[in-house]
């Protein structure tokens, strides 16, 4: 543990972020469970409910700085394609 007043300062801060952002991280990673959920059971009207849903969750995560902004669109970009080929092969 650190002795200076500004280092026991930022480890507090830390804990907090730390605590915040894995709150999203844990947000992010069930909506994407949810939507691949729906796309394993071929329900494409709620697959795409799921998505639509995920997406928010997903750029809002971003937008905190928890994952990078290119790293949301690939999470996007992967759920979506998966949901497209789910209405393309019903």
């Amino acid at each position: 543990m650190a002795n200076h007043k500004s280092a026991i300062k930022r480890n507090r801060q830390n804990e907090k972020r730390y605590a915040r952002n894995k709150v999203y991280r844990t947000q992010l990673k069930t909506a994407a469970k949810k939507v691949l959920a729906e796309v394993e059971a071929k329900d494409k009207k709620e697959a795409e409910a799921e998505l639509k849903g995920a997406i928010k969750i997903i750029s809002k995560v971003a937008s905190k700085g928890v994952i990078h902004k290119r790293s949301a669109s690939r999470k996007i970009s992967g759920l979506a394609k998966k949901v497209h080929q789910l209405s393309a092969s019903a």
